[in-house]
């Protein structure tokens, strides 16, 4: 398994070997030892979530607020997506930026998303599946969400699409309005909540 860095501090794709012969594949697109080897830890997952979406759906930019956080590991089972990640982490080296891969199309590239880091995708197909393994359980009140259309951030949807979003993330604040109401987490919180 390959493992790359991106833009985002802490933040790493990984691309597995795919296994194919005459029956069809096997392909593990999460292996411990390459994630500890590239992250510097292992991922504990407490859930296991997936979503199906049709083509131009976007889903995110959600986070978790931190403590307690939660980091993702997410990988396109189907169909194909374009995932971005923004640095939510007020003290982060690399706070406000954001970067994108994409998933899916028989890849089976996987991304981590560190504690603080937001999420996001577009799927570019219809029936577009996405796995991810989370390491804490769903607590409605504890999950943010920034408006993924944010004319600030300016995320480079494709432009052949017509966004459909959820009454969640329609409602979301930007991101410098997330930013001055408090509630975006402090990196030396999620660094430390990482650490444990």
């Amino acid at each position: 398994m390959r493992a790359r860095e991106l833009a985002v501090a802490g933040a790493f794709e990984f691309t597995p070997e795919i296994h194919a012969d005459p029956r069809g594949l096997f392909v593990a697109p999460y292996q411990e030892p390459s994630f500890r080897a590239a992250v510097g830890r292992s991922f504990s997952a407490a859930q296991l979530n997936y979503s199906r979406s049709a083509r131009g759906v976007i889903r995110g930019l959600h986070f978790t607020r931190t403590p307690p956080g939660q980091s993702k590991y997410v990988y396109c089972a189907g169909g194909r997506a374009l995932d971005f990640m923004l640095d939510t982490r007020v003290g982060s080296p690399t706070f406000g930026k954001w970067d994108s891969v994409e998933l899916g199309g028989g890849s089976f590239r996987a991304v981590y998303f560190p504690l603080g880091v937001a999420h996001s995708f577009v799927a570019l197909e219809d029936d577009t599946v996405m796995a991810y393994m989370v390491s804490s359980s769903y607590v409605p009140e504890q999950e943010l969400a920034i408006h993924p259309l944010d004319p600030e951030l300016a995320l480079p949807w494709p432009q052949d699409i017509t966004p459909v979003l959820s009454p969640r993330d329609r409602e979301a604040p930007g991101f410098a309005e997330a930013h001055a109401a408090g509630l975006l987490p402090r990196y030396a919180d999620c660094v430390a909540a990482e650490a444990v």
